[in-house]
């Protein structure tokens, strides 16, 4: 078996980690649009949620996140999640989102967390579901279009182990208005854990949450090219 030389070896695999980091950078053209530890007292007055009695700032992944602590007294117009908390008058078109997650609820085929995008108002946005089992209702990406939520993923994994509720697993959503790709990673940011194509909502209100379940969300940063500052009432 033939032995590259150290020196060749050693930029070989400089340049794969190279390669591999440059898949994951943010595009140049992109800016930080907004960023939230949750570790300052008004941390919460960034969101706009279903109910102010399912949400509260609580204990993080180092310091403090936002928690989702029980069900929200809420109950959309059309079959869709009924936790949301969304970042309030901001509008993100083309975007990419990192955040950590942590579910707290019991384990079920549908144990879950969401991320909302491309919200225009309470019938009309886009969802990722990330649950334990996939099933035509759980563990896809959605649309809500003036009616029941549609699943409309290309491809998914079988679902997500999430552990126990101490875990923390690291998440990124990519979003790309012109050519209507979505893209989800969990934990490992080379293999999308689902993907979809759809080019119906472009900008819209970005937020977290979870069908009917539990769960804490921290240390988010998202990114893009342009960002459009509106204020719309949603609840």
């Amino acid at each position: 078996m033939q032995v590259l030389p150290r020196n060749i070896f050693f930029c070989t695999v400089i340049f794969l980690i190279f390669l591999k980091n440059h898949a994951q950078q943010i595009p140049d053209h992109y800016q930080l649009l907004y960023e939230e530890d949750f570790e300052g007292d008004a941390s919460l007055n960034d969101f706009e949620i279903s109910d102010s009695n399912a949400w509260k700032i609580g204990n993080g992944k180092t310091g403090q996140a936002l928690e989702l602590a029980g069900k929200s007294g809420y109950n959309p117009p059309v079959r869709s999640p009924l936790n949301i908390a969304f970042i309030k008058n901001k509008r993100f078109g083309s975007f990419i989102l990192k955040a950590d997650l942590q579910q707290t609820g019991k384990e079920y085929g549908h144990r879950d967390l969401c991320l909302f995008f491309g919200i225009k108002d309470h019938t009309n946005f886009y969802y990722t579901h990330l649950a334990s089992s996939a099933d035509p209702n759980a563990h896809n990406i959605f649309i809500v279009n003036d009616a029941p939520r549609t699943n409309i993923a290309s491809r998914t994994t079988e679902g997500i182990d999430w552990g126990t509720t101490k875990n923390w697993h690291k998440m990124r959503l990519e979003r790309d208005i012109e050519s209507g790709s979505i893209k989800v990673f969990l934990n490992d940011m080379d293999t999308p854990v689902m993907e979809a194509e759809d080019k119906h909502f472009n900008f819209g209100f970005i937020g977290f949450g979870s069908f009917d379940d539990t769960g804490k969300i921290d240390n988010i940063k998202i990114w893009g090219p342009a960002l459009a500052p509106q204020h719309i009432g949603f609840f």
